[in-house]
């Protein structure tokens, strides 16, 4: 099998020595060519590049978004028909494996892979050598796929005041998620105007949201290496899940955010809470230009994005 390691050396966890041992530990199943990013958008473009079977990405989410984004605009250039279908004449999904090199990992945790470097090349290389891949789907916002989540409103506006401490030299952690979470909520976001709406087909419009987040059958975050589940037993495959709320107070965002930690047999509820589950396709409208996230990336400010469920579309070495 020939393969692209993609490294991003500015990932959190990612040390000098890691790629390294990828290389040694796949010698002999895999034929890697080993690519190290530098600059923002780079992982998309090498895996677009790319014409080895399997792309490894070493990083963190961005890096793997970006990756996924690279082989499905590969996909699209080889002329496969369209996600979900085989491909032109039956051919396989394109097959992604991650080695978690980032602060959250919060795609590889949802896939179930070890967080320590080692024990995920260790299962990387099992399950190469067994030849029994996953297949997934994967969002769609806009043009941009996303493997768990995308959102508008305060959750992109936290993913934002993260980059820019981070570009300021502060180092990613638990501490500073929730430095940002409450900057973020007392001087960033607007808490007394909502102006999301929720458009499904044959539903009324879902109107007065304050905040949206749109994940994949997938956890939404973690905390502390613990799940924040918008539903039980999320499995990738099952459409997109809309998390959204109606209030931004302090208590409303706790209460929701504590259900999703420590309640695993049903969906967070209250009055101020909205979910709806299992969706196809669906469109988020603001009334004014709101912070758009995907995989933990801000995007800049929308409008109107346009959410889409892709079957069947990676699959993953887990």
């Amino acid at each position: 099998m020939r393969g692209l390691l993609i490294v991003n050396p500015q990932a959190t966890t990612t040390t000098g020595n890691t790629a390294d041992l990828a290389i040694r530990s796949l010698r002999g199943l895999v034929d890697l060519d080993v690519e190290h990013t530098r600059y923002r958008g780079h992982a998309r473009e090498l895996a677009e590049a790319a014409r080895g079977e399997l792309v490894i990405v070493l990083g963190g989410d961005g890096a793997v978004n970006e990756a996924v984004n690279g082989i499905m605009c590969q996909r699209a250039s080889d002329g496969d028909s369209g996600p979900g279908d085989g491909g032109s004449g039956g051919a396989a999904p394109p097959l992604l494996a991650v080695i978690p090199g980032g602060g959250a990992n919060v795609f590889a945790r949802g896939l179930g892979l070890p967080v320590r470097v080692a024990a995920a090349i260790d299962r990387i290389r099992s399950v190469i050598e067994s030849g029994r891949y996953r297949t997934i789907g994967l969002g769609l916002a806009g043009d941009r796929y996303f493997t768990f989540s995308a959102g508008l409103g305060m959750d992109a506006e936290v993913v934002r005041e993260v980059e820019r401490l981070r570009a300021s030299g502060h180092r990613e952690s638990p501490a500073l998620f929730t430095w940002a979470i409450l900057r973020t909520y007392r001087s960033g976001t607007d808490r007394k105007t909502p102006a999301l709406s929720l458009e499904r087909d044959g539903q009324p419009p879902t109107t007065d949201l304050f905040m949206t987040a749109i994940t994949n059958r997938s956890p939404w975050s973690y905390l502390r290496g613990r799940a924040i589940l918008p539903v039980p037993n999320p499995d990738f495959n099952s459409g997109l899940d809309v998390f959204a709320l109606r209030k931004l107070r302090a208590t409303t965002i706790c209460g929701a955010v504590g259900q999703m930690l420590f309640i695993r047999r049903r969906p967070p509820r209250g009055r101020h809470v909205l979910l709806v589950t299992g969706q196809q396709a669906l469109t988020v409208r603001s009334t004014r230009p709101i912070a758009l996230q995907v995989d933990g990336d801000y995007l800049g400010q929308a409008e109107t994005v346009k959410f889409q469920f892709v079957p069947k579309a990676i699959r993953v070495v887990v």
